[in-house]
């Protein structure tokens, strides 16, 4: 089996529901994941939207995930620093942790949840962003695993 990322919210491809969302609650969706790589010591995950008018737009930016974890609670919360080494870092909407699609009115937008197994944990100075996360997995990605969802308004 390959290494799978799902939710119990909404499955690959479909329709995120409204509680999710800037129309809703804005917590984050329950994630779980199976079939993880051998060795994988820790994992990070990035949201992002790449149907943003102006640029890919970063939803969440989390990581040290523990490597015996398989799944994020719904609801996660927006601490940087959690006390099982889980860090988290900032949004492109300046806010640590979590923030659910908002698309301006119009057609679907695309969001990619993207889990990464990685063959240990990392150390990023300062508050961490997408660019900067990314940078800090470069030779220490075992496998990554995709969950896409729609929403529009």
């Amino acid at each position: 089996m390959a290494f799978e990322l799902t939710s119990p919210a909404f499955s690959d491809t479909s329709k995120i529901p409204a509680e999710f969302t800037c129309e809703g609650k804005d917590a984050s969706p329950r994630l779980q994941w199976r079939d993880v790589p051998a060795d994988t010591k820790s994992f990070a995950l990035i949201s992002d939207d790449p149907d943003a008018p102006a640029k890919t737009w970063v939803h969440w930016v989390i990581y040290n995930i523990p490597g015996e974890s398989r799944e994020l609670p719904q609801g996660f919360p927006h601490d940087e620093a959690l006390p099982d080494g889980v860090r988290q870092g900032v949004n492109d909407g300046g806010e640590i942790g979590y923030g659910g699609p908002c698309p301006p009115p119009g057609k679907p937008h695309r969001y990619y949840f993207k889990l990464y197994a990685l063959d240990s944990t990392l150390e990023i100075e300062g508050t961490a962003t997408k660019d900067k996360l990314l940078a800090a997995t470069k030779g220490h990605v075992l496998g990554e695993a995709v969950l896409m969802g729609t929403y529009q308004r």
